[in-house]
Formats: C-alpha cells, structure tokens, sequence
C-alpha cells in the first residue's frame, strides 16, 4: 500500500470539480429549492405545477440571470466544501485502508459519512444563504398571489414577482447581528442528517461501480467516462435516498415566509406537520429536481477530480 497521501492536487482538482460542476447545474438547483419551498395555498393552490412549469415561471419573470439567483455564494463557498467532500473521503479511506489498499464496505461507509459530517462546517452557512437568494422570487410571488385575492386564477399564479434586493452580505450581517454565529448554522442539524447519510451511500456505491471500469493506460483510474457514468449513478440514488431530509432542510433554512406558510421549530416538529399538512408526497418534493442537479453534479465532479488536473498542471504523476 502507497502510504503518501499528496493533499494539494487533491484540493485543487476538488476545487475545480466544484466549480465546474455547480455552474452547469445551479438553475435545476434553483428550481429544486422552490417546487421544495412551496406550499399550498388557503384553497389548495400551488404557484408551480410541476419541473418545467416552475423553470418556465422564474425564466420568464425574473430573466437568465434569475436562474442564477444565489450562486454567487455556491461558487464562493462549493470550492471549500467540495475540498472536504471528496478530499474528506480520500483521507478516510486512506486510513481506514487494509494493508493490501482494500476496504470493507462497512468502513467505506464509514469514510463517506465521516466525510459528509465535516463538510457540514462550510455546507449549512452555504446552503442557508443559497436558499434566502433561490426563494426570493417565489416568495414574493406568493405574497403577490395572496394580495390579488384571486388564488385560484391563472393571472394570480403567473404575475411577475417583486423586485427583492437581497445579497448574501446583507443577510449574513443581518444573522450575524440577531442571532450570532450560530444563525449562519440554522438547520444544521438537517444538514447533517442529509449530508452524512448522502455521503456514506454515495461514496461506497460510487467507489465500488467505478472499480468496474476499464482503466486508463498506465495508471489505475478508471476511464473518464465510466468516472462520470459511475458519479451519476451513485448521486442519482444517493440523492433520492435522502431527498425527504433535503425538503425539511430547506424548509427550516427558509428565513423568510410567504403569508399563510408554516414555520418549524425543529426536524421532529417540521416531519410531523408536513406529514400531517401535506403527506407522504411531500417530502418527495423536488426529488427529480434534485436528482437532475446531483447526478450531473457528481459525475462532472467525479470526473474532474479524477482526470488529475491539478497533477497535469503541478507536473506530479497521476496514480
């Protein structure tokens, strides 16, 4: 067993894979967060009907860049986050390895969740800013939709949303002078709940699909493709695994409340009064949203991060 564990190109090409990856997807993210966010109205209307119904609303009323709303945060922060993501499972599993390099899958879950609890150091600030920014429109457009006393009419459910002048500065300092450092970290408890279980299923199931593939001349890294098909695939299960997680995270990382909208004081408190409220369906909210933005996410991510940028640009051998 090799016993070196070369840190920087792993960070820069986790850097990388971040960056790359969250540009590509960010607008089904955005869409995810809002179809996550809604709920029904007095008479049980909804401001979106489905996916496309919601990436068509938001394009058509808040223009390109709208779908972009808060990534300005998600590109600040995806670079540390992503760095302890992937790096946090390299150096678990480097650890935990037998002699031989092999792992159980018990200690290859092990490494993934381990991973996934430090990431969320970075991941509940990030995620509590991203989601203030992704749901200002639909909140402004439920606040709309309730003053025009017609809920139930196409023109009410269409009208353009509010300009709402929001930044990731101004919230932050907000939260920060309100409630501390420890407002930066509402919902972390959630955050945990889906990062650790997203991570110890998708590392160990990715680890293992990629091992399947061919492999690159001279080294043994799978081939590229068959990193981004296996990085698909484990996110695209991962993902809906955890989905039910994701919707009370986002639930409880919402600051700001649309007229009529719940508020929770808790995970427990936000299961049972979705449950109770809108079913079991609910927390399947935005699941193809979140897949179509995780999937892709990690097999660009995985590919990235495997292709060895960094080792190309350093001039250091890729093994």
């Amino acid at each position: 067993m090799d016993n070196k564990f070369s840190l920087l190109p792993r960070v820069i090409n986790g850097s990388i894979a971040g960056i790359v990856g969250v540009t590509c997807v960010f607008p089904i993210d955005l869409v995810k967060t809002r179809l996550q966010n809604q709920q029904p109205g007095p008479q049980g209307q909804l401001l979106y009907k489905s996916l496309p119904d919601c990436a068509l609303k938001t394009f058509r009323n808040e223009g390109f860049f709208g779908m972009y709303r808060g990534s300005g945060v998600n590109l600040l922060l995806i670079t540390p986050e992503k760095v302890i993501k992937l790096v946090g499972n390299d150096f678990f599993r480097h650890r935990l390895a037998n002699a031989d390099g092999t792992l159980t899958l018990g200690r290859e879950i092990v490494a993934g969740g381990g991973a996934g609890m430090f990431q969320i150091i970075i991941t509940t600030p990030m995620e509590l800013l991203k989601i203030q920014l992704q749901d200002a429109g639909r909140s402004a457009s439920v606040d709309l939709t309730a003053e025009a006393g017609k809920p139930g009419t196409p023109a009410a459910a269409t009208q353009a949303s509010k300009p709402v002048k929001l930044s990731a500065t101004k919230i932050t300092l907000d939260l920060l002078r309100t409630r501390g450092i420890l407002g930066l970290y509402q919902g972390c408890g959630a955050t945990a709940l889906r990062d650790i279980t997203f991570s110890a299923i998708y590392f160990p199931l990715f680890a293992n699909l990629n091992a399947l593939g061919k492999k690159r001349e001279g080294s043994d890294q799978a081939v590229f493709y068959h990193s981004f098909i296996s990085g698909c695939a484990a996110g695209c299960t991962a993902s809906f695994m955890v989905n039910p997680f994701d919707v009370v995270k986002t639930r409880l990382q919402t600051l700001s409340k649309g007229k009529g909208e719940l508020h929770y004081s808790g995970v427990i408190d936000c299961f049972r009064k979705v449950m109770v409220n809108e079913g079991p369906k609910a927390f399947l909210k935005g699941a193809l949203c979140r897949i179509l933005v995780i999937a892709p996410l990690f097999g660009i991510a995985q590919t990235v991060y495997y292709l060895g940028v960094a080792e190309f640009l350093l001039g250091v051998k890729n093994a």
